[in-house]
This record gives structure tokens, C-alpha cells and sequence, in this order.
């Protein structure tokens, strides 16, 4: 068993070509070599900053843990907020984010293993 306390897990600068807008953070609470088969972690996206439209190739959970974003696909968009759970096939081209004037952030879950392309320049 492991315990982990998001507030002891460091935020880093989500630096990838993947988000836009203002600064996005991502708390890494599972590591690829910690024995687990699932990738989990917490973003953190300010207002007015997203991900681009992407696909996985695992499912993909998102649990909406404070404010009020945005989870969109090539034909539905949905405002969610805390509480929200998230299921996003695999394959499916999706982005989410807060592009608003409010902060939002998620719990993101796949598969270990699961490639992620982007699909939006």
C-alpha cells in the first residue's frame, strides 16, 4: 500500500508543447517506477490556459478537483466542475482545461504505458 498527500507532492511547470495559454503545473503523484500500472497525476491549469486537442492510447480518467474548466471533444464540449469524473476513450480526440476566467484542476488516470499525440498545432 501507498499513501501519498497531494500537498507533499512538488508542482513542476508543465513545459510542453501540449498546453497553452497561461502557466499550467503538474504534480507527478505516481512515478513511471513505482510498481504501479497506471500513470496518475494532478494539473493544475490556470485561467485561461489548456491543452491542445490529443489522443491516448489508453482510456483516460479525468476527476475534477477545484474550479470550473472545460473537457471537449471534436463534437461535444462539456463545463465541468469539482467533483466531475471524466472518461475519455482511447483514441478519442479530446483537449481540457480552464480556457475561462477561472482555474481549474484534475486528477488525470491511464494506463502505463500510454502514448499520448498531439493532434492540434
Amino acid at each position: 500500500m501507498k499513501v501519498v498527500k497531494p500537498s507533499e507532492v512538488a508542482h513542476e511547470p508543465a513545459a510542453s508543447a501540449l498546453f497553452t495559454g497561461n502557466p499550467v503545473t503538474r504534480q507527478n503523484v505516481f512515478q513511471p517506477n513505482d510498481g504501479t500500472n497506471l500513470n496518475l497525476g494532478i494539473v493544475s491549469f490556470s485561467a485561461g490556459s489548456r491543452n491542445k486537442f490529443h489522443k491516448h492510447t489508453s482510456d483516460q480518467i479525468l476527476i475534477v478537483t477545484e474550479g470550473t474548466g472545460v473537457v471537449a471533444t471534436d463534437n461535444e464540449e462539456a463545463t465541468v466542475t469539482e467533483g466531475d469524473i471524466i472518461i475519455i476513450p482511447a483514441g478519442e480526440n479530446h483537449w481540457h482545461g480552464a480556457p475561462g476566467a477561472t482555474p481549474m484542476a484534475h486528477i488525470t488516470v491511464t494506463a502505463k504505458g500510454s502514448q499520448t499525440e498531439q493532434t492540434e498545432k
